[in-house]
């Protein structure tokens, strides 16, 4: 191979190398999608009375930054989302609950436009507007771990669809007459379809 033939070679193989990379160093380092997330709980209860809440479709907003171009950070939230209580099929009033998430992810960019994650973090809820039998309470606050899984996929530039799954602890100590008599455990599984752009 002549000398002239190696530069050519070497250019296309530089270029070949500098193309994704230059792609990577153009994209922001927010992203922020928009999901439509299917709320699916656990329903586990240790107080006797066989409580459950209803499940729901909910909106979902959240905010990424990528620190490296395989680790970020993302907040994960919406709105109070109201609930109907039940005690063995029977409604006996209602909740609102706001869950924001927080999580660190590691994000896989080796496959082009797909890009899958994932991610563990800690969740806070904060129980509100909340309607229950004369004596009975929940603790208003919970605490928990969650984890997620997902994909972006590349549509166009900045712009990607997004598939999350999420399981999240929620739970809160119930009490009749001022006594603790059990646990709930709303404990959800969350599957999320959106769209998102990065900037």
């Amino acid at each position: 191979m002549n000398t002239r033939s190696t530069l050519i070679a070497a250019a296309l193989a530089a270029a070949t190398v500098a193309a994704p990379l230059s792609a990577q160093a153009q994209e922001g380092p927010f992203l922020v999608r928009l999901r439509a997330v299917n709320l699916d709980s656990a329903n586990k209860d240790s107080t006797g009375l066989d409580l459950t809440v209803n499940n729901k479709v909910i909106p979902e907003l959240d905010v990424s930054y990528f620190f490296t171009p395989q680790i970020a950070a993302e907040l994960i939230l919406t709105y109070p989302q109201k609930h109907t209580l039940k005690a063995g099929g029977t409604e006996i009033g209602s909740l609102k609950h706001l869950p924001p998430t927080l999580t660190v992810q590691y994000h896989f960019t080796q496959l082009g436009a797909f890009k899958p994650y994932l991610g563990a973090g800690v969740n806070y809820t904060r129980f509100s507007a909340v309607k229950l039998p004369a004596g009975v309470d929940i603790e208003r606050n919970s605490f928990g771990l969650a984890v997620q899984a997902g994909l972006d996929f590349a549509v166009a530039k900045n712009v990607y669809l997004n598939f999350d799954v999420k399981k999240v602890q929620i739970r809160t100590d119930v009490s009749s007459g001022g006594a603790k008599i059990g646990t709930f455990k709303v404990d959800p599984l969350l599957v999320g379809v959106g769209v998102g752009y990065r900037f």
